[in-house]
């Protein structure tokens, strides 16, 4: 009976990030979307679109005259009102769905949380997952990026999120809260103070949260520049042609000294004989992970540690939904339990 129910088992790995989520599915499936639903704002967007809601990118292309709901803040579902429970759900239900189930299936999910998050956090997400899932598991967003990497002991994974940066040990076991941390700043953070800091720079610059994004994951990056960052605004509604290459370089700079001092507070939990090999197999994963420069400034902020290797994701978008996939691939349903919190079964 095992058997059979899993032959007919769609499985999922499911990065549910603050800013983009991504699904991989063992019938080869992928896909990625901003996480965001957008509600027509009166009655003419509601004619525009033919239908009273929209997801993810479509829901971007067209925020001109939605109202956004970002269900997610710093990597867990807000508690702000019904309307962001039922945006993340609604969410879910589309990323489900671009893996493409067939009627009959029995749906079982492994989705990523912060490395930690707590069990009110997991309980929130694991529930609105019932009725759109048989079996679901939520599990630490960076110990996904190990696993798929099959970097099991003696790694330590930083992956730079949009809503928080997640560190964890690995150390040969499933990771317990004490060997994993969360810090409040990631790359909306980022957006946020890049948005000011060209606000501040240039009077009567027209920009917003959504263009700081975009050119801080055009031109991020830390240390010296490789060029000079020239891009077209518009100030007072002309198009002019601004340099932001100091904006761009001291707000993406101020991540690095909480993900260095985190580290120096993780090596701890090594055994003094094993740190030197977690320090030389430290891995970035996260958007964040294509700032340039910031795998070599973090190397340099920890050269009195000795020999420090930092390495990045060959693909940030897709590392924890294939971490996710992986571990629901290779351990039967049955026995996520012994892993961490589920519904269903």
């Amino acid at each position: 009976m095992t058997n059979q129910r899993n032959e007919r088992a769609l499985l999922l790995g499911i990065d549910f990030g603050t800013a983009r989520t991504a699904v991989m599915s063992n019938r080869k499936a992928k896909g990625i979307m901003h996480t965001v639903v957008g509600y027509p704002r009166d009655i003419i967007g509601v004619k525009l679109l033919n239908r009273t809601q929209v997801v993810g990118d479509e829901a971007i292309e067209k925020r001109s005259f939605l109202d956004l709901y970002y269900p997610l803040e710093d990597g867990v579902i807000k508690e702000a009102s019904e309307k962001d429970l039922d945006a993340a759900r609604e969410l879910l239900r589309h990323v489900i769905a671009m893996a493409e189930p067939k009627a009959g299936d029995r749906i079982c999910g492994i989705i990523g949380v912060p490395a930690r998050a707590s069990v009110a956090n997991k309980g929130q997400l694991l529930k609105i997952t019932e009725g759109l899932m048989d079996v679901c598991m939520a599990v630490s967003e960076p110990f996904m990026v190990a696993y798929g990497l099959s970097k099991l002991i003696n790694t330590m994974v930083v992956d730079v999120g949009a809503g928080t940066i997640d560190i964890c040990a690995m150390k040969g076991a499933i990771p317990k809260p004490e060997n994993q941390l969360s810090i409040l700043k990631g790359g909306n953070y980022i957006d946020q103070l890049l948005e000011t800091a060209i606000r501040d720079a240039y009077s009567g610059v027209q920009i917003d949260q959504h263009l700081a994004r975009m050119l801080k994951e055009r031109h991020a990056f830390v240390g010296t520049p490789q060029e000079e960052v020239v891009v077209p605004l518009r100030v007072n509604g002309k198009p002019v042609d601004l340099d932001i290459t100091e904006a761009i370089r001291v707000t993406c700079e101020t991540i690095v000294p909480d993900i260095v001092e985190n580290i120096k507070k993780l090596i701890l939990v090594y055994s003094p004989e094993c740190q030197a090999e977690a320090l030389a197999n430290i891995v970035l994963a996260g958007g964040g992970s294509r700032i340039r420069g910031l795998g070599a400034m973090i190397e340099h902020h920890l050269k009195e540690y000795g020999n420090v290797h930092v390495t990045m994701v060959a693909d940030p978008d897709y590392s924890g939904a294939h971490g996710a996939l992986k571990l629901a691939m290779e351990l039967p349903p049955e026995y996520w339990g012994q892993i961490g919190e589920m519904v269903g079964g």
